[in-house]
C-alpha cells in the first residue's frame, strides 16, 4: 500500500533538497539543477513544510543539514537513485534487471556461488550482485533485494524460502589426530575453534550427542573460511558445515575429528521484504534457487 499523498514529497523537492545538502549552496545546487535560486529555495520551503521538520539551518550563505535533515538526506539519495535504476532497467528491458543480494561468506561462497554460473546460463537478462552481511538488517535502509539467512524464521517483516538444514562436522589438521575419535567428549581435550556469530555451537553439537560438559573457550572467528584456515594450520578442531568442509576433506587439508555428525539447530533461508513489490529479477531467482534446494532435500 502506498502511502497517503501528505507523505510524499514532490521529485523536484526532493532532487532540490539532496543537491543542497550535498553542495551547501542554494546557488549551486540551482545550477547543477538548471534552475533559479529561488525556484531551490520554494522547493525547500514546501518540502520542510510537508514535513513540518527543519532540514537546514541557514548560517550566512551555508545551508547547513540539521540533525533530521542529515538522517532524511541518506533515504532520499536511497530512494532517488532505487527510482533511477528502476526507470533505466524498465525502459531497456523489462524482464531484466539487478539483483542485490546479501550473502553469509561461507554459504556464499561454497553453496551458491559455484551454483550460479547455471542460474546465469538460464537468466542472462539478471545480474546478482553479491555482499557480505553477518547479521539481519532493516532492508528499508539498504539497496538489497534479498538476503540469505540462517537460525530460524525470526526477521520480522520478510517472506521465507527455505533451502536446507545446515550438517555441521568437526574437522582438524591431519598432524592433531591419528583417526577420528569415537568418543565426542573425547574432543573437550583439544582446542576447540569458535564462530562468534554461533557462540554456542559446539555446546549445542556435544548436547546432541549427550555431552553436557562445557566445551571449553579458544580462538574466536568471524567467518568459517579464516577458521577453517587456522583448523588447516593446527590450531584446534573446527565445527564447519560440510558444504564449507568438503572440498578442504577431499584435498586432505581437514580431516574428520570425529566419527559423529549432527543437524545444527537452523536452517538457511532466502529473505526478502514483503513491503516491496517483487522485481522479475527476483521472482526469477527465487524459482532457479528452489529448484537448487529440491535438488539436495
Amino acid at each position: 500500500m502506498i502511502a497517503p499523498r501528505r507523505f510524499l514529497p514532490s521529485i523536484n523537492a526532493l532532487l532540490a533538497f539532496e543537491a543542497v545538502a550535498r553542495l551547501g549552496s542554494a546557488t549551486q545546487a540551482a545550477q547543477e539543477l538548471s534552475l533559479t535560486q529561488s525556484a531551490i529555495s520554494r522547493q525547500l520551503k514546501t518540502l520542510e513544510e510537508q514535513l513540518n521538520v527543519p532540514l537546514l539551518d541557514r548560517q550566512g550563505r551555508q545551508l547547513i543539514l540539521t540533525d533530521a535533515g542529515a538522517s532524511y538526506v541518506l533515504q532520499v539519495r536511497d530512494v532517488l537513485n532505487r527510482l533511477a535504476q528502476a526507470s533505466i532497467s524498465a525502459r531497456t528491458n523489462p524482464m531484466a534487471g539487478a539483483l542485490n543480494l546479501a550473502i553469509l561468506p561461507g554459504f556464499g561462497m561454497h553453496w551458491l556461488a559455484p551454483r550460479l554460473r547455471d542460474f546465469a546460463q538460464a537468466h542472462p537478462e539478471v545480474t546478482v550482485n553479491l555482499s557480505t552481511r553477518l547479521h539481519p538488517f532493516a532492508f528499508q535502509n539498504t539497496a538489497f533485494d534479498a538476503a540469505i539467512h540462517f537460525g530460524k524464521e525470526d526477521w520480522p517483516g520478510v517472506g521465507y524460502l527455505h533451502l536446507m538444514p545446515e550438517t555441521v562436522v568437526p574437522v582438524c589438521a591431519p598432524e592433531l589426530l591419528d583417526a577420528p575419535l569415537e568418543d565426542a567428549r573425547a574432543i573437550l581435550s583439544y582446542p576447540l575453534l569458535h564462530l562468534d556469530t554461533r557462540p554456542r555451537g559446539w555446546a549445542r553439537w556435544l548436547a546432541a550427542l549427550g555431552v553436557t560438559e562445557e566445551p571449553p573457550s579458544g580462538m574466536m572467528f568471524d567467518q568459517f573460511s579464516t577458521m577453517a584456515q587456522a583448523a588447516v594450520h593446527g590450531l584446534g578442531v573446527a565445527l564447519l558445515p560440510t558444504f564449507s568442509a568438503d572440498p578442504y576433506l577431499r584435498d586432505g587439508q581437514l580431516v574428520l575429528a570425529s566419527t559423529q555428525t549432527t543437524q545444527s539447530i537452523g536452517n538457511y533461508y532466502l529473505v526478502w521484504p514483503e513491503e516491496r513489490a517483487e522485481t522479475a529479477a527476483l521472482r526469477s531467482f527465487k524459482s532457479w534457487l528452489a529448484g537448487q534446494a529440491d535438488r539436495i532435500l
